[in-house]
């Protein structure tokens, strides 16, 4: 080996030991740089795989549905397991919106969505305590979880993954919304949509609901202290819940006051007085209370109805009823003053006859009482109001009412079609042939029960439901009578006298006037609800009907009824005076009354007729109810037109009837003492086939007769016992009492 050859090796070899550490340090620098890109290019990946801004949608944060009255009082709300109610930006108090920055995200107008900075301050914080506890995510990425993403992984790889695409979401939703206009729409969203704790299993969302929940206010009406609570819920909403844990929720409270202290939102004087006061929390049941219970049950009954159980649960409508809260008070405040302190039972409901609309639905029970609602739901035996349905059954095939008359008297024989009739009255009293005016006044059930007959039973059933009455019915001759096996509701006989008032039309009933529906970014849209209402009767015989009901009114059973306005109506007692009924309508409001008992087929005891019980209810609720208005009803376009009846039983009598003239007192004077009898007890109508309780109770005697109001409709002509010249003076029919009207008035077949 040659002299310079070993001292180039003297010269390598000098350099020893540190040759081989700068080898590895070149290595590692080499293996972090391709560690660093890798890093790099798996987050850039990670990004690239979220999905556009613009390609995704705000997800339904739920909110709770709002039921109002139709002058705009809140009901209550149609809650699920989230609570919220979004608020406009005017409605959020700044120190909600300073607070919450303070706490969560104090670069927030700094940063364009991902705040760098924070993201490494939480980083040396979590290697410091070997945990999680500090997340980096500025308000606009959480706004991007809460309201597009829904993703809530928080460790391990997925979690890092989360929050790369949050931030890549954030950045965007930045850039659409630039500027300090664009910072407060993000902190408004985010304050609006953000959890802030669970309460009696529901779980209030966005800070008006917070507000509801802790502090029984609106979130307009927050104090700094009660904000800076709200704002450190979201962290860690069940560590903080106030009534769950006060010390550790109060110890959070002053957190968020000493750090808006130091970032210059408030003085330290400021922050100092609100450290001092109690948390003040308040439980209350502000999502949960209800006004007008049985109304808002049958309210959410219609929703579901019409848009189904899953939407309805869905939330965030906004429901305007047709409830009249004046008139809904006039009601309750009508039967508390005639029922409140008695075993009785009642209820009225109005219905407005030109839509359909429920104005009003009252009740003497109170929510939970009993598992129905008395007024839309019981089903109670209608007395002589169903005459009613027989009255417009004739009216419609053309039978003139002045001119039609029958032979009051006791019933017992046999119909060829429905078998054993037995109809009578306790006084044993009858008024003689009397035409169907005088029999509606004096609510005669004999010549009621030969009309029904006459017209059919069958074709009685086809007019109720034509009328609007949807309980079951069997077509026999006890339900021209009221004799119902299954009853109806107050509510069907409102709207089945209100498609009288509003000229012949049926109306499908509604209590729903208008459903407004949640946008996705804010704002409603609204669906006006459309009257449902099909011709049911030409107007011409409902006018007729009218003026026979508003001559009951002025002068038949229905006299205390009045209130100083033309109304029209029909009273009813059903037997053994269970139920006493009186049912009629202005030219704009149909309404019933009805008392009785909820649950069981009680007396209401001796006299208790629908004209001594339910009229002067109905008077007294309806001189508040029907407004300012008090005009006369309109004249039909098409006048009622009367063609000749052949009725059987207005023809001939009654064959073989099987009573003895001579053992009834007939008095064509206007049966006195027909309701009630000479005792002021009530008879028992029935027979094998129709048993006593599907028989009304027996004629009502004609109240004495107050001051008539002028109503400008109907002809008393036919109402005052004298007969009319048409009537002729024929052969008497069997059974019938002699002398004259023993004739139809139609002519011969």
């Amino acid at each position: 080996m040659s002299r310079r050859e070993r001292q180039r090796r003297r010269r390598r070899n000098k350099g020893g030991p540190a040759r081989p550490l700068f080898l590895a340090f070149g290595v590692l620098t080499t293996f972090a740089a391709l560690a660093v890109l890798g890093a790099v290019g798996w987050v850039v990946s990670v990004a690239t795989s979220a999905p556009a801004l613009d390609t995704i949608k705000p997800q339904d944060q739920g909110a709770a549905s709002v039921i109002y009255s139709a002058d705009g009082h809140r009901l209550g709300f149609i809650s699920n397991d989230v609570l919220r109610t979004p608020v406009t930006g005017g409605q959020i108090p700044q120190v909600a919106r300073d607070a919450t920055v303070a706490i969560e995200d104090r670069r927030f107008f700094e940063h364009k969505g991902v705040d760098f900075e924070g993201v490494i301050r939480a980083a040396v914080k979590n290697l410091e305590s070997k945990d999680d506890v500090q997340g980096g995510s500025t308000l606009t990425m959480q706004l991007i979880r809460n309201l597009y993403t829904k993703d809530t992984v928080r460790t391990g790889v997925e979690g890092y993954k989360r929050k790369i695409r949050e931030a890549k979401l954030a950045e965007e939703l930045e850039n659409q919304h630039p500027g300090r206009r664009g910072k407060r729409w993000i902190l408004d969203q985010y304050l609006n949509n953000v959890p802030y704790g669970t309460v009696g299993g529901k779980t209030a969302v966005g800070i008006q609901a917070a507000a509801r929940i802790f502090y029984d206010k609106p979130a307009s009406k927050l104090t700094l202290a009660q904000a800076a609570l709200l704002a450190g819920l979201p962290q860690a909403p069940s560590l903080y819940n106030p009534f769950l844990s006060s010390a550790k929720a109060e110890a959070r409270r002053n957190d968020v006051l000493r750090r808006m202290a130091d970032q210059g939102f408030i003085t330290q004087s400021d922050a100092a007085q609100a450290i001092a006061e109690p948390l003040g929390v308040k439980a209350n049941g502000y999502y949960s209370k209800k006004r007008e219970s049985y109304f808002y049950d049958y309210v959410k009954q219609q929703l579901v109805d019409e848009y189904g159980a899953k939407r309805v649960q869905a939330g965030g409508m906004h429901i305007y009823t047709t409830l009249n809260l004046k008139m809904q008070q006039a009601a309750r405040k009508a039967l508390d003053a005639n029922v409140a302190g008695t075993d009785r039972s009642g209820a009225i409901v109005s219905v407005d006859p030109a839509n359909g609309d429920i104005k009003a639905m009252a009740s003497t029970a109170t929510y939970g009482q009993f598992k129905f609602n008395l007024a839309s739901q019981g089903g109670y035996a209608a007395g002589s109001t169903f005459k009613v349905m027989v009255l417009m059954t004739a009216l419609r095939k053309g039978v003139d009412p002045d001119t039609t008359t029958y032979t009051s008297m006791p019933l017992r024989f046999d119909d060829p079609t429905y078998g054993p009739i037995d109809v009578h009255t306790y006084s044993n009293s009858y008024i003689g042939r009397a035409n169907l005016v005088k029999a509606t006044l004096a609510s005669d059930n004999s010549i009621y029960q030969q009309l029904d007959l006459d017209v059919g039973p069958e074709n009685v059933t086809q007019t109720a439901r034509d009328m609007g009455i949807k309980s079951p019915m069997e077509s026999v001759p006890a339900e021209g009578l009221g004799g119902l096996k299954h009853g109806v509701s107050p509510l069907e006989m409102a709207n089945a006298y209100a498609t009288i008032a509003s000229n012949g039309w049926r109306n499908k009933v509604s209590a729903v006037r208008k459903v407004c529906f949640p946008k996705k970014l804010g704002g409603f849209d609204c669906k006006t609800e459309k009257a449902r209402r099909h011709r049911a009767f030409e107007d011409g015989v409902t006018a007729e009907a009218t003026k026979i009901l508003a001559e009951n009114v002025q002068g038949g059973t229905g006299t205390k009824a009045q209130f100083g306005c033309p109304a029209a109506g029909k009273t009813g007692t059903v037997d053994d005076f269970t139920d006493a009924w009186f049912v009629g309508f202005t030219p704009r409001l149909a309404t019933s009354v009805w008392i009785g008992h909820a649950t069981d087929r009680r007396t209401l005891g001796d006299g208790a007729a629908g004209g001594e019980v339910a009229a002067p209810i109905w008077g007294q609720y309806m001189k508040v109810a029907h407004g300012k208005y008090c005009g006369d009803f309109a004249k039909p376009k098409h006048a009622f037109v009367s063609t000749p009846f052949f009725g059987k039983y207005a023809k001939t009598g009654v064959k073989d009837n099987k009573v003895d003239p001579s053992t009834y007192q007939k008095d064509p004077s206007g049966a006195k003492d027909l309701e009630t009898g000479k005792d002021g007890k009530n008879t028992g109508n029935g027979s094998t086939k129709y048993p006593n309780d599907q028989y009304q109770a027996p004629p009502q005697q004609a109240p004495a007769t107050t001051t008539p109001q002028t109503t400008g409709t109907g002809d008393p002509t036919g109402a005052t016992g004298t007969p009319d010249p048409a009537a002729g003076t024929g052969t008497p029919a069997t059974g019938a009492p002699t002398g004259t009207g023993g004739g139809t008035g139609a002519p011969p077949p």
